[in-house]
Order: structure tokens, then C-alpha cells, then sequence
């Protein structure tokens, strides 16, 4: 199981801090491309690094970044995610109807990150060298599974992804490993007004 500097798990604390667009981009930023200041960031997002600066530290009350002291100056803040990555247990949440909007927000941006994750990925796709092309995936399965098997297969999937984690090496690309495992609700000859 990844630890707590690898993998945070999302609290009701954290869940309403990430519950804002910016902020989870924000967030993205600093744990895919590495430490960088408000202004940096406000650049990136076309935001103030006023804005950009407020929504850092709503991030780092919560303790998912903090403050890279390594870098910069008295001047210049830089920033750092707090951790690799984040999961969340949705079920924590979905009966609580304090927690049903910060949910289905953070829900929400996340997809919307992950497709644009694999939209840029594919606009860029002739400026890769053919190994990365041909060591890249855009794939989707479907099948029949219950509770239990999917459950064995996000174990199964995780424990790949975390044998696979290590320090960057010279000549490394950052390579995003997105996966989901969700159901799907079946339509029916009846669902669709057939007799």
C-alpha cells in the first residue's frame, strides 16, 4: 500500500479544498511538473499570482502543498505538492449531503483534467519520438465483473503502478498512467422501448 507521502487519502478537509477548479489545476501542476512560484503558475493558468497565491495557501492549510524552502528568496515563494498523488474513497462521502457539492466538483475537475491530460498528449503525438509512440496507450475495456473482482483489479492495477514508482533519471519522461474502474449501467431492449 503507498504511503502517505505517495498517495495521500482525501479527508472531508482536503475534499473541500480541492473542491475549486483552480485549485486542483494548481494542485496538478505542482505534482506532474514540479515546484514552482504563483507567479509561475498564475502565468500557466491565466490567473494574478494574487489569485494563484491565495488558492496556494487554501491548499496548504489542508497539507497538500508546501512551501519549497530549497528555492528561492525572501521575494520569491516557491511552492511543492505535499505528496505523488491523492485517492479518495468516494463512498466516504456520497451520503453526506455537506459533502455532496465538494464532491461532485472535485469529481467533475478531475475527469476534466484527465481528458485534457490525453487531448494534449494526442495534439503532441507527432513531436514524440517513435518509441513513445509506440510505448503509449490510449485504450478502453469493458467487462463483466462483480464488487469483489473489480476491487481485486484496483489492488492488482496499483500494485503495477507502485512497482513501476521511482526517482527520475536523466532522460526520463514523466509518463501519466491514468486508469478507471467504474460500473456501467447496461441498457436494456426494454430500456430503450423495445417489446
Amino acid at each position: 500500500m503507498p504511503d502517505e507521502r505517495r498517495a495521500r487519502q482525501i479527508d472531508a478537509r482536503t475534499l473541500r479544498a480541492l473542491a475549486h477548479p483552480l485549485r486542483m489545476e494548481l494542485l496538478d501542476l505542482l505534482t506532474v511538473d514540479g515546484p514552482a512560484t504563483a507567479t509561475g503558475l498564475g502565468k500557466r493558468v491565466g490567473e494574478s499570482s494574487g489569485t494563484t497565491s491565495w488558492h496556494l495557501r487554501q491548499l496548504a492549510d489542508a497539507g497538500l502543498v508546501a512551501e519549497d524552502t530549497s528555492r528561492g528568496s525572501k521575494r520569491e515563494r516557491w511552492w511543492k505538492a505535499a505528496q505523488e498523488s491523492t485517492r479518495m474513497r468516494a463512498a466516504d462521502f456520497v451520503d453526506d449531503p455537506q459533502m455532496a457539492g465538494p464532491l461532485m466538483a472535485f469529481l467533475h475537475q478531475h475527469v476534466d483534467i484527465r481528458y485534457r491530460e490525453q487531448a494534449r498528449f494526442v495534439s503532441e503525438l507527432p513531436r514524440w519520438a517513435d518509441e513513445w509512440q509506440d510505448s503509449s496507450t490510449l485504450s478502453s475495456t469493458r467487462m463483466p465483473l462483480t464488487p469483489g473482482e473489480s476491487q481485486r483489479l484496483i489492488e492488482e492495477i496499483e500494485a503495477v503502478i507502485e512497482r513501476y514508482r521511482r526517482p527520475a533519471c536523466p532522460g526520463d519522461e514523466t509518463v501519466i498512467a491514468q486508469w478507471a474502474a467504474f460500473p456501467h449501467a447496461t441498457v436494456t431492449s426494454e430500456d430503450q422501448g423495445e417489446s
